[in-house]
């Protein structure tokens, strides 16, 4: 059974599974004063404990590492620095007692594919991971944009996924209207905090393969500068794409097509992202120039679609 316990710090539902499996023998009442009186982090590893035993806490901290210490040892070898790459661990179909796991062990950036699970996972976790930032990386509809930022908010930190106009569109109308609810926009001729600006990457099609999504490379640099132009509340600022599975070359036309948005954009292109790599193609990445790799069975296993429709 389960009882809740709605207040400031919590709104989340302890198990009595924590009483009597960290408990026995000892003082129940104790134990559950010490509950009660925890912190917001201190309470969810007790959450964590009840529904993941001592192993598999365990076991997402060494692969993360071992994810860690691969991407590290390939930079060495292509002689770049250890932050040229940023890791965005993939949670989707994962509970969210894994993801303060891999939070616990430094991990501050997570991606989703699917907008409804983002949205649930970022009201549970706010106030217990404050610093998480938030990749959405799986296709969106356009009529997903709006509850999607307004459900994240400001943590929602990137959109891997753009392909249309009309989904950046949306997103950027959804980013002012967060702005007027959270009352941030800046104000001309004031010392205001900067804006927040949503970024968001062209998801680019180098494969041609029917079951992946994405702009062309020749219609990418038009988009760019459509978005740029017209959607202020966003920032173009890179490319992803996924590639066929084995092709390599997929990563070198990615590098070729982010020269001819940042071209379009009047950027330098190694100012702008290269979003590619996957756990079983992160170190291939990393060599053709990857500044982000998303990474989610090898640190989170295999995942669990029984309960997705």
């Amino acid at each position: 059974k389960m009882f809740s316990c709605c207040g400031p710090c919590t709104r989340r539902f302890y198990s009595l599974r924590i009483i009597s499996s960290r408990n026995r023998g000892g003082n129940t009442a104790e134990l559950l004063d010490n509950i009660i009186t925890s912190t917001p982090l201190q309470v969810i590893k007790r959450m964590s404990l009840s529904t993941m035993d001592f192993n598999e806490s365990s076991d997402i901290k060494k692969k993360l590492q071992d994810v860690r210490f691969r991407i590290r040892k390939t930079l060495e070898e292509c002689n770049r620095s250890e932050t040229s790459v940023r890791l965005v661990a993939v949670s989707k179909t994962k509970p969210v007692a894994m993801l303060v796991q891999a939070y616990e062990d430094g991990q501050r950036y997570f991606g989703e594919n699917y907008a409804q699970e983002l949205i649930g996972k970022a009201e549970e976790m706010k106030e217990i991971c404050p610093d998480i930032k938030w990749h959405f990386i799986g296709p969106l509809q356009s009529n997903k944009a709006a509850p999607l930022v307004k459900g994240v908010g400001k943590s929602l930190r990137c959109v891997e996924t753009i392909s249309t106009f009309k989904v950046a569109q949306k997103l950027d109308k959804a980013v002012e209207e967060l702005l007027k609810v959270t009352n941030e926009e800046s104000s001309v001729g004031t010392e205001a905090r900067k804006p927040y600006r949503l970024i968001v990457y062209l998801q680019i099609d180098t494969s041609g393969e029917t079951t992946k999504s994405g702009v062309s490379a020749k219609d990418a640099p038009f988009l760019a500068s459509e978005i740029a132009e017209k959607c202020h509340h966003l920032s173009v600022e890179g490319v992803m794409t996924i590639g066929a599975t084995g092709d390599f070359t997929c990563f070198d036309a990615l590098v070729t097509c982010r020269k001819d948005v940042a071209a379009a954009l009047n950027r330098d292109p190694d100012n702008m992202e290269l979003s590619m790599g996957m756990s079983g193609d992160f170190e291939e990445a990393i060599k053709r120039g990857a500044t982000s790799i998303r990474v989610g069975s090898t640190i989170f296993g295999e995942r669990d679609y029984s309960k997705k429709k």
